[in-house]
């Protein structure tokens, strides 16, 4: 493995990114060493800002109580502000095409019940091959409060975990009739594959469906361009690859062709009131332009500020140089665990760099979560998901190219010692 070796030091050498890793708090180990954190899918590391940002305003709510929401740069009632910008460049957005809002499942809850508009034959929902727990329950519980039975739609795979552009083209020519809405993953959590989303929105037109995207598992590691693609809609965390802290405020996208369609029927609540009037409270709802008229409540600000903290380092780097990283690291360390050479393992994330996102799934042949905790073990924490697969998630952001040399590096150990 020395090529490889050498193949670290010089591109972590040459990694114009690789400043921010000194921005954030790696876990330790119980020698006081840093963990090899590969699981930035699941849950991103901690801005060191974040910490002193949080303590500023905790000043602020000390010393100011109601008043804070009201004085000074940072005052409450304009915070989210702050953060529209840097999220719309992440997503490929115009800063009214977002807001960042309650959480991501409560997010999609609230815009399928804007979109959906089913007829008497054009009422299933489609979703993503092995979706997230989540949306399928969001979405099977959805179609159950409007009494039908039959409405949910899976997007079976055809390659393995993945599903081909064939494969989709086959489901809309089948059941594109009946089809009223897509809830995509824009990168599938299970398998890492990172859809087309100009290929999906052009059969979604062809078949008068809406399409909506999950972006947990994109957001902040591929472009996804909402806007140029003509996305209806999408919702996202941030605690993954956005590093907004656990349980963080989503973020949720409405494409600017939708800000006036009168034949959407979102919820109401009074954030989303024309801020000029929301302190009138008058009795009538005057709707805040784009994606903030869909504010229900008003935004818990220490959950904004440790993503604010996030945010702007991420504004720094830029999404297409996260971009390049991201594919430089996944290939790097698709290379090391082909050079592995061991048949227990298999790689059912997609090898087109195109098509995946910051992570690869391994499939281990006969294997169980012990070798997962045996890599834990060894100062190695990615993901296990049941029965057989451990994801791997270089965060472009701060993980280095010595990160995943040295995750293989034990992960090699771990097989060698079941033999």
């Amino acid at each position: 493995m020395q090529d490889f070796k050498l193949t670290f030091q010089k591109e972590d050498g040459i990694d114009p990114l690789k400043s921010f890793r000194e921005a954030f708090n790696f876990p330790k180990d119980a020698n006081g060493k840093d963990i090899i954190y590969l699981c930035g899918n699941s849950l991103g590391l901690q801005p060191k800002q974040a910490k002193e940002d949080i303590d500023f305003e905790m000043a602020r709510w000390a010393t100011l109580a109601v008043e804070g929401h009201f004085d000074g740069p940072t005052n409450w009632i304009d915070y989210h502000y702050a953060l529209k910008e840097p999220m719309a460049a992440i997503v490929g957005a115009m800063p009214d095409e977002v807001t960042i809002m309650n959480t991501l499942t409560v997010n999609l809850h609230l815009m399928m019940t804007a979109f959906y508009h089913p007829s008497a034959t054009k009422y299933k929902i489609l979703i993503d091959h092995s979706a997230f727990p989540s949306d399928r329950y969001a979405v099977d519980s959805f179609l159950q409060s409007k009494g039908i039975k039959d409405g949910l739609l899976i997007l079976e795979a055809d390659k393995g975990a993945l599903v081909s552009n064939e494969s989709i083209q086959n489901t809309f020519a089948k059941h594109g009739h009946e089809i009223a809405m897509v809830i995509l993953g824009g990168v599938n959590y299970f398998s890492g594959q990172f859809y087309d989303l100009a290929f999906m929105r052009a059969i979604t037109l062809e078949h008068q469906c809406i399409l909506g995207l999950d972006l947990a598992h994109a957001v902040g590691n591929v472009p996804v361009n909402l806007h140029n693609n003509g996305i209806d809609f999408a919702v996202w965390c941030t605690y993954k690859y956005l590093n907004g802290g656990p349980g963080s405020l989503a973020g949720m996208f409405l494409h600017e062709q939708h800000f006036d369609n009168a034949a959407l029927t979102p919820l109401r609540g009074w954030w989303g009131q024309d801020r000029k009037e929301r302190f009138l409270m008058e009795e009538t709802f005057k709707p805040m332009k784009g994606a903030e008229a869909y504010q229900i409540s008003n935004q818990p600000i220490f959950s904004l500020v440790p993503l604010n903290a996030s945010l702007n380092l991420h504004s720094i780097a830029g999404i297409e140089a996260l971009r390049q990283k991201s594919i430089a690291l996944t290939s790097y360390l698709e290379s090391l665990i082909l050079a592995l050479n061991d048949d227990r393992i298999s790689i059912i994330t997609p090898q087109a760099v195109d098509r995946r996102g910051a992570q690869l799934s391994i499939r281990i042949k006969g294997g169980n979560r012990t070798i997962f905790d045996q890599l834990r073990s060894k100062g190695v924490l990615g993901d296990w998901r049941n029965p057989d697969v451990i994801r791997l998630s270089p965060a472009p952001i701060y993980n280095n190219f010595e990160d995943v040399y040295q995750a293989v590096q034990a992960l090699g150990e771990v097989l060698q010692e079941l033999n």
